[in-house]
């Protein structure tokens, strides 16, 4: 049932969309059957739970910590995680680098924006992404603040949890607006050349129920998991 289901995902994405298998509360076999299918990375969202599923399944998977994340639970996750998707804060950002200066890794990251209409979900409004930029900015100006450890690839964001379709599509347009903005404004300026333009090019956004809607809005990067792992 699983191999069914990813090959149907698979085949509805776009070229140059990536497949985020989100295995979150799904058991390791489950997970183990997505890989057997060849399925190479899958997003979690609670490090205890991560940690069984990296210690168990084989060593070639690329593991995204996809939700909130705590800063007493970075240093558990640094040592292997490919990318952590959400950082909505410097104090977060700050750990991040100081855990992946540890490891002796780089450790890629996305800014999350909220732009959903509930209050209850996290991340940055786009007013607060680029004050957490400029800061970056002036931080990086010098070699004793210089968070050297952390790449940032893009951005990410949940869309309003509703029917409205247009609600949804106008959220991920504003994403991709924002994300075109920061691309175009930001990076040419001198101050920002910490972030290597060819390495910015991630837009997570797109789940289970809005995946192929936030791939018309610009989205490269999506996040399935039910759709997927559910019977």
């Amino acid at each position: 049932m699983i191999k069914d289901n990813l090959k149907e995902v698979l085949a509805s994405l776009k070229p140059g969309v990536e497949l985020v298998a989100v295995s979150k509360y799904h058991p390791v076999e489950a997970a183990q059957e997505a890989y057997n299918a060849g399925q190479r990375v899958f997003g979690e969202s609670r490090e205890q739970e991560l940690r069984v599923k990296y210690e168990t399944l084989p060593k070639d998977i690329q593991w995204h910590f996809i939700g909130h994340l705590q800063t007493n639970k970075v240093k558990y996750i640094a040592p292997y995680i490919s990318m952590i998707e959400a950082v909505d804060s410097m104090k977060l950002l700050q750990e991040i680098n100081k855990q992946a200066q540890k490891c002796g890794r780089t450790i890629d990251v996305l800014l999350e924006l909220h732009l959903a209409q509930e209050e209850t979900k996290s991340g940055m409004t786009p007013a607060e992404c680029e004050a957490l930029l400029q800061e970056l900015a002036q931080r990086n100006a010098s070699a004793e603040t210089r968070l050297a450890n952390v790449r940032i690839r893009g951005i990410m964001m949940m869309a309003s949890n509703t029917d409205d379709e247009q609600q949804i599509r106008k959220e991920f347009l504003q994403a991709n607006d924002f994300y075109n903005k920061v691309k175009d404004e930001y990076l040419p300026r001198e101050e920002y050349h910490f972030i290597n333009p060819a390495d910015f090019n991630v837009k997570s956004y797109g789940m289970s129920h809005d995946y192929l809607l936030a791939q018309e809005c610009g989205s490269n990067h999506v996040r399935v998991g039910s759709k997927i792992f559910a019977n």
